[in-house]
């Protein structure tokens, strides 16, 4: 297994806990942003969200604007949840990393990743939340999906096997943009795919299993990317 059932202290989930007051201003204020930002911003696939359980939303990284994105494709004003997001430590600097981390972000090192921040995420998971994680691991400009970090599926597969009655899914979203590197003016394409069960992967190998899982996702995503209608400039 990737991790035990062992819980860490409450003073480390303390660290990355949602300010509701904050989400409360933060959130139609990026609303308004992106909707001036951008000259059009396409969604298609909402109606393959979850209507309950455990989700992995797991997007393609085009650029600094996803996360935006995602949320006001699949977030509290469409699904009525608020989105948790693993994100690259060494974005959690500053007052950028004041804000992801009472919106409910909290920090991975992809090369190390922590014992204590797995388990978070598998806590949040097993408590029904959903989180955002960048399968791709960094931003790419192109029209391909590059290697899938196999975290997501390990993380999922965890939730399952301490959890055997959880519902969990993994979402895939492929984002486009036109121009690849946005500006002001830009448009904005987001595709919503069907969500994959992560019971029906499961497996007496996690290796296997989160092989499985992962090519499938990754296989998804460039399916995703394939829809859309922007030619990359």
């Amino acid at each position: 297994m990737l991790l035990s059932a062992t819980t860490f202290e409450p003073s480390e989930i303390g660290k990355f806990r949602i300010s509701p007051w904050l989400m409360f201003l933060v959130y139609p204020v990026c609303r308004l942003l992106l909707l001036i930002y951008f000259r059009q911003i396409e969604i298609s696939g909402q109606e393959n969200m979850p209507k309950q359980g455990p989700v992995i939303i797991a997007p393609t990284h085009r650029s600094r604007w996803d996360a935006l994105l995602v949320s006001l494709a699949v977030g509290r004003g469409v699904s009525g949840r608020d989105l948790r997001f693993m994100v690259t430590a060494t974005e959690m600097t500053g007052i950028q990393g004041w804000f992801i981390r009472h919106l409910g972000g909290f920090p991975i090192d992809l090369k190390h990743p922590e014992f204590t921040i797995l388990a978070h995420s598998v806590a949040l998971l097993k408590e029904g939340e959903w989180l955002v994680i960048f399968p791709e691991g960094g931003i790419f400009r192109d029209n391909k999906v590059h290697p899938l970090k196999r975290g997501v599926g390990r993380i999922a597969l965890e939730v399952l096997a301490q959890q055997p009655d959880s519902s969990i899914q993994i979402l895939p979203i492929g984002l486009q943009y036109d121009p690849s590197c946005p500006t002001w003016g830009s448009q904005a394409k987001i595709e919503i795919g069907k969500p994959l069960a992560v019971s029906d992967y499961e497996a007496t190998s996690m290796k296997f299993s989160s092989e499985a899982l992962t090519l499938t996702l990754q296989q998804c995503l460039q399916a995703l990317i394939d829809k859309s209608l922007f030619k990359i400039s």
